[in-house]
């Protein structure tokens, strides 16, 4: 890791091979490379040959949810006999479910965990700014990062698989569009502190997100989160979440994306 005073400068290894300091540039937003977490489609080919057989998104998103229950036990109940029925199981579903009530809890630090962990960005905010190192508020967010609740059950392995089946998806379905990027918005009442070049006022600027970061499909959506709504190209590869992937409701009310973070360039409209 970086022996920067700063956290916002901090990056470490990854698994993706792309250096962590390009993979969080706007130039790479600019120019995507494919992004893939080493090992995980060899340690897994049975779920992608029968993936590999799908007709469409629905039946694949079938042979997923069937894949993940039985590789991880995610349908285990208390009191079913197994020895370890009682013990709570971590899962990805609980903890999308749980950064979608609240991004800065402790699902929200797992899942800002696992991007460092992965793709060596680290968070710039959780709760409150993790600005210098150490804080009450970097404390915070490296206990419920590790908290034991949810690091249980491969969960980690888990994400890893969701974020090669949501690159599976896009790449054989094309959901979004041929790509390389789709054009999201994220609302925000803090782009004055996350900006690192340009300026609001020319409404064209470049602001560093968090590692992992809410965008949604519409500009309308995007407005009820703040006042500010930011408009992004962001690469198909940066995506671990979108409305339809999944065979859950989770996240789909507000038809919100989850993509890997880093710098942005925008274009700012003040709604």
């Amino acid at each position: 890791m970086s022996c920067e005073s700063e956290p916002a400068r901090w990056t470490s290894t990854n698994l993706v091979g792309i250096p962590a300091p390009r993979l969080a540039s706007a130039a790479f937003n600019a120019h995507p490379q494919p992004l893939h977490v080493a090992g995980v489609r060899e340690a897994h080919p049975g779920l992608f040959a029968l993936l590999a057989r799908c007709a469409d998104m629905a039946e694949a998103r079938g042979v997923f949810a069937h894949y993940m229950e039985l590789a991880f036990g995610l349908t285990r109940q208390a009191g079913d006999g197994r020895p370890d029925a009682r013990r709570w199981r971590a899962s990805y579903l609980k903890l999308l479910q749980g950064w979608g009530l609240d991004a800065n809890g402790a699902a929200g630090a797992v899942l800002k965990g696992w991007v460092e962990s992965r793709f060596g960005l680290v968070p710039v905010f959780h709760g409150e700014p993790l600005a210098r190192f150490p804080s009450p508020a970097w404390v915070r967010y490296l206990e419920q990062k590790a908290g034991r609740r949810h690091h249980n059950n491969n969960v980690q392995q888990q994400l890893d698989l969701l974020f090669e089946f949501s690159q599976w998806m896009l790449a054989r379905f094309a959901p979004l569009g041929p790509g390389p990027c789709v054009t999201l918005w994220r609302g925000s009442t803090r782009c004055e502190e996350q900006i690192v070049a340009g300026s609001l006022r020319a409404r064209q600027c470049t602001v560093r997100l968090n590692n992992l970061v809410s965008f949604s499909r519409t500009r309308e959506q995007a407005g009820c989160f703040g006042d500010w709504v930011l408009q992004a190209e962001v690469p198909l590869a940066k995506l671990l979440l979108w409305p339809g992937l999944l065979d859950t409701a989770t996240l789909h009310g507000e038809a919100e994306v989850l993509a890997i973070g880093g710098d942005y360039d925008v274009e700012a409209r003040y709604d």
